[in-house]
């Protein structure tokens, strides 16, 4: 079913009440989007399968050092501090008159053929760079029509909990598997020049890309037609912009985020504990992280179950309980094998809270700035993990201990607790497919 609002009524006036699908519509719209993530995933110059093997290029190819490759990573990674940028230019533009797919149809193929123009560029460090950071402002508008699509489903027809349990899952299982292939591929690589390693790994994006170009021109339509406009084509960019400043519910969802995603340690310390002090090695580094994706997998899975059963608030207080000591169990680790086998509950503990504050973001979204909302959350996380990153790498260097980490990252998630309180009661009054 469509609802198409008239060209003269303002944005507010064509927002519709939620509507609930059936289970087969729901499944074949989560199946379609779940496909899309994972695409996206795997074709992302800053995911794991290009960007991993583009660490060890720097690293064993350039023959970078630790700080020059971190500087790489901190410029290569600009566009996504601005990703809310190019969810609000998908928001307010529609290429092709497709609207979303119009965006994945477009950038995607412009995604394919920069991947195909950069794997024949001679290879050096400012090639890299420049080659790294046009994809990722190309992907971008490919990535907001994904976060501005799966957004708008979950608010218009109540299922946001859902849309976010699927969400995680689909993204953890690339994310695992960009783990173990983008490792591999780099030991493909390593027996190449460093022009023909590039040459292979941006091919293969392009591959990618040119797939997601493809899927753009399906258009199933109990995914199209479940999809209401919210606003006329006479919108106005700035009274959209004062719009979204002055909508009070993202301010605690993203609060929240932002606490979640800060962490302070749990990058670069968490990897020079676990291979200066228990002497792990970059492989048994690499399997720990895809442990500890892979164990968020379950508890996503059980907060789509009880998403449609309890109150998103009840969701909300009690994920965050759970993963407030979720770094605790490094606490007691003396131990590579302990380290990995800790990273099994670690990822547990965190699934339930972050399904939560995905589904509390979705809610949160003012109507017809859905892509805007959800690429605001992309940029606070890059930002405020690299940030979370730099603190926790200053405490780890001062006080020479990885546990001075644990309990910053502790009291920082503590702080959760407290935010949920400023959330709006009624957004988080009702259980997915309930409709007040």
């Amino acid at each position: 079913m469509t609802t198409i609002g008239s060209a003269e009524a303002p944005a507010a006036d064509v927002a519709v009440a939620p509507a609930v699908l059936s289970s087969q519509e729901r499944r074949k719209i989560i199946l379609y989007l779940g496909i899309l993530i994972v695409l996206l995933a795997f074709g992302s110059p800053a995911g794991g399968l290009i960007d991993i093997p583009i660490s060890f290029l720097l690293k064993n190819k350039l023959h970078l050092q630790a700080h020059e490759v971190a500087g790489f990573r901190l410029m290569s990674a600009i566009p996504l501090y601005l990703a809310f940028a190019f969810g609000f230019i998908r928001d307010i533009w529609n290429p092709f008159g497709m609207r979303d797919r119009g965006f994945m149809l477009l950038f995607g193929g412009i995604s394919a053929l920069l991947y195909v123009f950069f794997a024949f560029t001679p290879i050096s460090y400012l090639t890299l760079l420049v080659a790294v950071i046009v994809l990722t402002v190309s992907f971008l508008f490919v990535s907001s029509a994904q976060n501005g699509l799966t957004a708008v489903i979950g608010q218009q027809h109540a299922m946001t909990g859902q849309i976010s349990a699927a969400w995680n899952v689909f993204l953890s299982i690339p994310t695992f598997a960009a783990l173990l292939a983008g490792g591999a591929l780099s030991g493909l690589l390593e027996d190449r020049g460093s022009d023909q390693a590039v040459r292979i790994l941006f091919l293969v994006g392009a591959a990618i890309m040119l797939t997601v170009a493809a899927y753009a021109l399906w258009r199933p339509g109990d995914v199209y037609d479940n999809v209401r406009i919210e606003y006329g084509d006479d919108r106005h960019p700035i009274e959209d912009l004062k719009r979204l400043v002055r909508h009070w519910p993202i301010y605690p969802a993203m609060l929240i985020w932002l606490l979640w995603n800060f962490a302070p340690g749990s990058a670069t310390p968490l990897q020079y504990h676990l291979q200066n002090t228990l002497h792990a090695s970059d492989a048994q580094w690499g399997q720990w992280n895809a442990i500890f994706a892979a164990s968020f997998i379950p508890t996503f899975i059980i907060y789509g179950i009880l998403c449609r059963k309890l109150a998103l608030q009840t969701l909300l207080v009690w994920g965050t309980v759970i993963a407030v000591p979720q770094m605790v169990p490094l606490l007691f680790i003396h131990s590579v094998t302990g380290a990995l086998i800790a990273a099994v509950p670690i990822g547990l503990m965190g699934g339930i809270a972050t399904g939560a504050y995905l589904d509390l973001i979705m809610r949160s979204c003012p109507r017809g700035l859905q892509g805007t909302t959800l690429m605001l959350a992309s940029s606070l996380y890059f930002v405020v993990s690299r940030f979370g990153d730099l603190l926790g790498t200053h405490l780890y260097d001062h006080f020479g201990s990885f546990d001075v980490c644990v309990i910053a990252i502790t009291a920082v998630y503590a702080l959760m607790l407290p935010a949920i309180l400023l959330v709006p009661k009624g957004l988080i009054a009702t259980a997915d497919g309930q409709i007040v």
